[in-house]
This record gives C-alpha cells, sequence and structure tokens, in this order.
C-alpha cells in the first residue's frame, strides 16, 4: 500500500510540472512556500496556472479514477465476474444520454452535468425493476436487466445525437463522450470530493461483508448476513460512485475493468485493502494518461482516449499474470 501512494505522488507531481508551460519541481515548491526568490509576476503566472489549469485537473483525475476503480472493485466482487465493470448496470450509458440530453437543452454546464447523474440513476434503478419483476437468480436477472437499460439508453442517445446541431452541439457531445477532466473548476471540487470519499470509506467498511459475497449466496446466507440487502447497498454506493465519476468527467473507460484486477495481482483478493488499493491506484492510472493527453501533441487530446489505449497493454498484463497462476 506505501508502494501505491508513493506512486499516486510520484503521478501527482508529474501532472503538476509536465505542461506545456514547463515549470520546475523547485520552481513549484517555491510556490507553495511563497518564496521571495519568485518575482510577483513568475509567482502570478504560477499561481493562475495551478488554480485555473492543473489543479483542478489534478483533483478531478483523482477523484475520478478512485471513483471508478472502487466502482468496477465492487461490481467484480457482487457479480463474481471479471469482465465486470462499472458500466455493467446501465449506469454509464443512462449517464452519457443526460450528458448528451442537457447539451441540446442549453443552459449553465451544471445542468449537464446534474442530468448525466440524474439518468445514470434511472438506468440502474431501470436494472433493478427488472431484475425484481422476473425472480428467479436474482445476480444474472440483475446483469439482464443492466443490459436491457444499457440499450435503452445507447438508443436514445442516438436519437440526441441525431437531433443534435451538428456545428454547434454534436461536437461538444462527442469530446464530452470522450472524456476531458477540465468540467469542474476549482471552487466546485469540494462539492464532488465529500461524496466520493465517503462512497469510498463505506464501501471500504463493507469489505469482509463482500468477501463472505464473492463466496456466493449460500455461503454467505450460511454466516448470517443479509444477503440481499448488503447487495443493495453495495451496488447503489458503486452505481453513485460512477454516476459522480461521469458527472465530472464524461465517459472515461476501462478504469473499472483493469484497476482492480491490477490491484488484485499486487494485494490480494481481500476487498477491504482491495477497495483502497484501487482507489488510489485508478487516480494515479488517470493522472498518468491525462499527463500524456495533455502533453504527447500540440493540442489536448480527450483523456479517455489515452485512459483505453494504455488499459490495452495493462490488459495483457493482467491476462499474463493470470495465465502464470493457472499453469
Amino acid at each position: 500500500m506505501s508502494l501505491l501512494l508513493v506512486l499516486l505522488a510520484g503521478m501527482a507531481l508529474l501532472e503538476m510540472s509536465w505542461g506545456h508551460y514547463p515549470l520546475s519541481w523547485l520552481q513549484f515548491w517555491q510556490w507553495l512556500r511563497g518564496s521571495p526568490l519568485l518575482s510577483p509576476e513568475k509567482a502570478m503566472q504560477i499561481h493562475l496556472l495551478m488554480t485555473e489549469v492543473r489543479l483542478p485537473r489534478l483533483s478531478v483525475a483523482i477523484l475520478v479514477g478512485a471513483a471508478l476503480a472502487a466502482s468496477g472493485t465492487v461490481f467484480q466482487a457482487v457479480f463474481r465476474n471479471p469482465l465486470a465493470a462499472p458500466d455493467i448496470l446501465g449506469v454509464m450509458a443512462g449517464s452519457a444520454f443526460g450528458g448528451a440530453l442537457g447539451i441540446i437543452l442549453g443552459g449553465p454546464w451544471w445542468t449537464m452535468q446534474v442530468a448525466a447523474f440524474i439518468f445514470g440513476l434511472i438506468a440502474v434503478a431501470m436494472a433493478y425493476l427488472i431484475a425484481r419483476h422476473f425472480p428467479g437468480q436474482p445476480t444474472l436477472m440483475l446483469v439482464i436487466g443492466g443490459i436491457l437499460a444499457g440499450a435503452l439508453f445507447t438508443a436514445l442517445l442516438s436519437l440526441v445525437k441525431y437531433a443534435a446541431d451538428p456545428y454547434q452541439q454534436l461536437p461538444s457531445i462527442v469530446f464530452w463522450l470522450m472524456g476531458s477532466l477540465s468540467n469542474v473548476p476549482l471552487r466546485q471540487i469540494p462539492y464532488f470530493a465529500l461524496p466520493v470519499f465517503v462512497g469510498i470509506t463505506l464501501l471500504i467498511l463493507q469489505g469482509h461483508r463482500l468477501d463472505a459475497l464473492s463466496l456466493g449466496d449460500e455461503e454467505a446466507h450460511s454466516l448470517g448476513l443479509p444477503v440481499r440487502q448488503i447487495r443493495l447497498l453495495v451496488i447503489v454506493l458503486a452505481t453513485l460512485l460512477a454516476a459522480m465519476a461521469v458527472m465530472m468527467a464524461g465517459m472515461i473507460g476501462w478504469i473499472g475493468l483493469i484497476i482492480p484486477h491490477l490491484a488484485r495481482l499486487m494485494l490480494g483478493p481481500g476487498n477491504r485493502r482491495l477497495l483502497l488499493g484501487s482507489s488510489i491506484l485508478g487516480a494515479a492510472y488517470l493522472l498518468l494518461a491525462d499527463a500524456l493527453a495533455r502533453n504527447l501533441f500540440a493540442v489536448d487530446v480527450p483523456v479517455g482516449v489515452f485512459a483505453e489505449l494504455l488499459g490495452v497493454p495493462a490488459f495483457l498484463l493482467v491476462l499474463r499474470q493470470i495465465r502464470r497462476a493457472w499453469v
């Protein structure tokens, strides 16, 4: 765990210092200390750079990466499926539709964020209601409900994109769907940080119960656990984290799928340690993706693109390690 914290700190320093406007770590440290060695003009330039650009992106990357990684960890444990991710119950599709709808309806940027959050929750509520109306295998029916809800909101998203203004609204929708960390100003960060921190903390406290759920419903029942209530609680918390992530940064894939596996290889299967480790590793992963997206080209590339590009070799690494374990 200490190694993961060091990795996160290193990625944070990289995010703060690496950019089209060069800034050495010494200058960054002098700015933090308010050193008189910096001229007033230079200190003001660094202050504007940090507070308007890099600190907000740093904060959003940490929150979104941690939220998606923790959410993916929970879904893989609850559904006992190594390919489960935060979009398994349709939350990502619902949030994508809500965000696109908010864009074409106009208004302040925060209305799009609120719409993305609300429709993400609606999608999961639909999946849950579908599962309730078809009793039998609750986990399987919940997944089927998520597939149906995701398909519905994906179709609705296509309709919204078709109806959008091709010169003004459609480019904004496409760019938002590829992921961006520049949507949240620094003054709004605390409003997002508190629910993300509370949600991850509550899931970590449920770690031992998640271990029991991972063994199967009958084993968890034999331990005296209220399986249905625990499953509903952790799914709601994981859904809220995923919806918050989409609300902040748009659609960023692979983190909820890849990071739990990488953390599991490093920390073992215990969900309490795994949730904390996944959150830290997810934050570091997205910081690295954003640093590359901002600096490898003359223009900023959507961070979701680099998150997926890095996810392919990471997934191959996971498969290689799992294959070694099988052999």
